[in-house]
Parts: structure tokens; sequence; C-alpha cells
């Protein structure tokens, strides 16, 4: 752990397995008490005056500073990613690379957004300042740990609040070495990280010292957190699962590439992915030539196996129960008449691995549960629909809202359709990490969450408003040239 600038034991140790290879341990934390986790929300709270006094272009500069040496350590921090979690190698240095792409991007950005607004009209006029809240706690979830809680991390500390960061059990090690890198160019007590479970979750959301929380993660967590942050009043960001669903107007108009856009962004860290395709709408009679096109990009491009090997472009789920829990679903979805495609082959692979095999299912219908739930790995079923009425409704018949996509060569059908659609984000002709635009905000509706992050509505989710009113008549009477009568 980091708590004021200085690796911190604890009386516990978390052990992180190899889901590639069981057998091999990709290493271990120490786990914060709940004293320890109060401890590091005191030393933030500490920390918080200093930090704050600081310019906007004085914390953008400490932070390029970070960025950089995040970069710097990006093979280190990707290799141990992808042992801990089972991501491929590449994809996971990029994310570290692409973390500290945001740095930059929020630290750039930041100092503009930070200024004072002027608001003059009949009334008078208002200066607008902008000031950070305080301590910021952030809880990130295992399947993206780096550039999750950089979408915390960078806007928090660039608008001058301090923080406190708990990463998952199930993808700790990559994360407390980030903030660690973070942490050594930045003043003691800035940010902290503590692992642990949900006594130290429940530390980051009641501690008084506390002022925002920043979730990500599941709904049954996310209900935990807000009652726990609704004793103190305290603001949340809530950016939760997604079911989400890809619309094709007409096959015959994709082209190769995009088809096999829509393979990796279904499959992409074998679709543990909050904003993967895990649902395709096609027109019932191109049903079967989507699926031929499907399977024939995605078994020449998904080669399962060992997240170290570089010739590896899907690894292993996280857990055992998680990958038993996609295979269950792909099995039911068979037993109700569906049928399921194996995608993809075999490469490096040990027998123990939480391997599952990416598949393809046809013939789905909207009440099996491989629909119906988000079922968070490598597996997608196409379902056909008759209209384009018919395929919004469907992809609307969700408790969850996320982000959605459409497929068309026609631009003004594109945003015609996405317009109608119940999500917080919708991509055309793309999908996931292929879409994603770090400039415009990212977020959910319905129980995917609320609040924003991206965006410059995502660092200003960091800086409260403070409004000085200067009536009209006192500014007649002279007052803002120090004149006021009383």
């Amino acid at each position: 752990m980091y708590i004021g600038g200085a690796q911190v034991e604890g009386e516990a140790v978390i052990d992180r397995e190899n889901p590639s290879r069981p057998n091999r341990p990709a290493g271990s934390v120490f786990a914060a008490s709940a004293s320890q986790a109060n401890h590091a929300v005191d030393v933030a709270h500490s920390a918080f005056g200093r930090w704050s006094r600081y310019t906007p272009e004085d914390r953008a500069t400490l932070l390029r500073v970070c960025a950089d040496a995040i970069r710097h350590q990006a093979d280190e921090l990707g290799f141990t990613l992808a042992t801990e979690l089972g991501k491929p190698l590449a994809a996971s240095i990029g994310e570290a690379r692409f973390a500290a792409l945001y740095l930059d991007l929020v630290a750039d950005r930041a100092p503009d957004l930070h200024a004072d607004v002027e608001i003059t009209n009949r009334f008078g006029t208002s200066t607008v300042i902008k000031r950070p809240y305080g301590v910021v706690s952030a809880i990130v979830p295992w399947n993206a740990p780096l550039i999750l809680a950089m979408l915390k991390i960078a806007p928090a500390l660039a608008t001058g609040n301090t923080m406190v960061l708990k990463p998952s059990p199930l993808s700790p090690l990559a994360l407390t070495a980030m903030v660690g890198v973070i942490a050594d160019n930045l003043p003691a007590g800035v940010l902290n990280v503590v692992n642990g479970g949900a006594d130290v979750g429940a530390a980051l959301t009641t501690h008084d010292a506390i002022r925002k929380v920043a979730f990500t993660g599941g709904l049954p967590t996310a209900r935990s957190v807000m009652r726990a942050a609704a004793d103190g009043v305290k603001p949340v960001v809530l950016e939760l699962g997604g079911n989400d669903p890809a619309i094709v107007v007409d096959v015959a108009n994709l082209s190769d590439n995009d088809v096999s856009t829509l393979v990796q962004a279904t499959f992409g860290t074998s679709g543990q992915v909050c904003i993967a395709v895990k649902r395709i709408y096609v027109p019932h009679h191109q049903v079967m030539l989507f699926a031929d096109r499907f399977r024939a990009s995605a078994r020449e491009s998904l080669v399962l196996g060992d997240a170290l090997d570089p010739t590896t472009t899907m690894g292993p789920v996280v857990t055992q129960p998680h990958a038993d829990h996609i295979t269950a679903l792909v099995e039911d979805a068979a037993a109700m008449g569906a049928t399921v495609s194996r995608l993809g082959h075999d490469g490096d692979r040990a027998a123990d691995g939480y391997f599952v095999e990416p598949t393809l299912i046809t013939g789905a219908t909207p009440e099996m549960a491989v629909v119906v739930e988000e079922q968070f790995g490598p597996t997608v079923p196409v379902l056909g629909y008759d209209t384009i009425d018919e395929a919004v409704a469907q992809a609307n018949d969700s408790d969850l809202g996320l982000a959605a996509s459409v497929w068309t060569d026609d631009r003004d059908e594109a945003l015609a359709i996405a317009r109608r659609l119940e999500v917080g984000t919708t991509f055309v002709n793309s999908h996931n990490r292929f879409g994603v635009n770090p400039g415009a905000p990212f977020g959910g509706t319905k129980l995917s969450g609320f609040g924003r992050e991206y965006g410059d509505v995502g660092i200003e989710a960091y800086l409260q408003i403070h409004a000085i009113n200067t009536p009209a008549s006192r500014i007649a009477e002279g007052y803002p040239d120090g004149k006021d009568s009383t």
C-alpha cells in the first residue's frame, strides 16, 4: 500500500493467482485494516490544504511528469497486469500507455476549466469560482484497472482534490504499482492506495473527511456504496455494467474491417468489458450471412492462450467461478434451441487455466438468460428483427443502459436511430475501445449508473461551484470600485 508517500505493510496479505496458469502465483499485496484505511483518509485530508493551493498550471506540470513516469514503466506495468488478469500482454501494455495519455489530456485541459467565469445581466454581476471537494475516494474494478482508475485519479488531482483509492482484490498488483509511480512524483499524501475488501470500501465511503466517492463496478456493490454515502450526503459517481446492443442495419454494407471491429469489440479482454458488444441485432433475412462473416473473421483473429504469449489475442477469464457462469449461460441457450458456434483456435493453453472458448449464438430469443443478462464473457447472441422500430425496442428492453452501436453507411440514419436508444453512449460503425472519444462524456442511464467520466464534464465533476453575486443596485453604487456605502 502507499499512504502518505510511503510503502505501508498490513497484517494480512492478498494473494493473486495467474488465471492463465493458476499454479503460478501472480503476486501479492498487503491488505489494509479499516483503521489503516481511515488513516489514509486522514493523511489525504492533511495533504489537501497544500495541494489545493497549487495553481492549476503547477498541478498540471506535476501530473505531466507522472504521465511520463507511467510511460517509462508501461512495459513492466503491462506485464504485471497480463499476469494477474489474463489480459493479453500487448493490450495490457496499451492500457498502461492509454492511462498515461489520458493523464496528459486532463493536465492540458483542467486549468481552463478551473478558471473563474463572469456572468453579467440585468440582475447584476456574478463571479463563478470553482474549487475542489477535498478528499475523494475511488473504488475500482478488476477488468481494466489502470484506465478505470485513471479516469478518477486524473481529474480529481488536476482540480486540486486528494485521493484514497482501493483496487479490486482480483487485480491489485499493477494498479498499486501505478499509483506508487504517481505518488512518488507528487507531494506526500496527495494520492494513496489501500488494498482490501468490503471493510476497507466501507471506510472509504463513511469517513467524515471523504467529500466525494467515485465507483466503477457491479450493481450490488454500487447499492452498498450509495447507502453508505447517504448518511454523509456525499455525492457519488457510478459507472456500472452494461448489456450493450449493436444494431446492424444492412449486413451487405459491412466492410471486412467493420466485421473485424465487431469481433474485437465483443471479445477484447475475453468480453470482460462493460462496453463490450453483448447483443447483436441483424435483419432476419441476413442473420445467416452475418453469422458466416462473423465466424470467418473470428476464426482468423482469435487465438485463445496464455496472456504472456505474443501470439495470444484472447486470454482466460478472471476466475473459475466466472468461467463456470459464462459456460452455464451458453449451455442454457443451447438447451433452449439456440445454435452455438465455437470460434477462434487454441494457442498456448494450460489445462488448468480459466479459459472459455469464444462463441457465437444464433437462433437466440429475447427471453434467454444470455440475452437478458450482462454475460461479461466471450460469447454473444445474434437476434433477428424485421423493422428498425423492432430493433430499437429490443435494444432498449433492458434495465441497463451504458452503451450501444449502430452500423450503417447512412450517418443521418445512424443519428436518428441513436437518438432513440436508452444509453449514455452510442457508437457509429464502431464499438468499445474502437469508438471511445476521451473528449466526449461517458456514462450510463438506468441501472448502468449516473455521472460522467471523460470529456470536460468528467473533469468538472470534481469541482464544486461557488457563485459570488453582486446585485445590479450595488454595482450602480460603485461597489466594484471599492465605494461600498456601508
